[in-house]
């Protein structure tokens, strides 16, 4: 993926300066340094959710009646 990432990022960069878009530099620059860094949403586990607790409290039995 981080590879993706690198050539992605300096494919962006090349068009940029081949069609003199400066803002697409400056993307590709950071779609480039992510990879080159190791840095992202998931690589310090930001993305993940704190385990569910489970409080297992003792539950009154459910008693169900029929009806005729």
């Amino acid at each position: 993926m981080r590879i993706l990432r690198l050539a992605m990022g300096i494919f962006i960069v090349v068009q940029g300066f081949i069609y003199r878009e400066w803002m697409f530099v400056l993307m590709g620059g950071l779609f480039s340094l992510m990879p080159l860094l190791n840095v992202g949403c998931c690589t310090t586990g930001n993305c993940a959710t704190p385990p569910a607790k489970n409080d297992k409290k003792q539950q009154d039995e459910i008693h169900y009646e029929e009806i005729k």
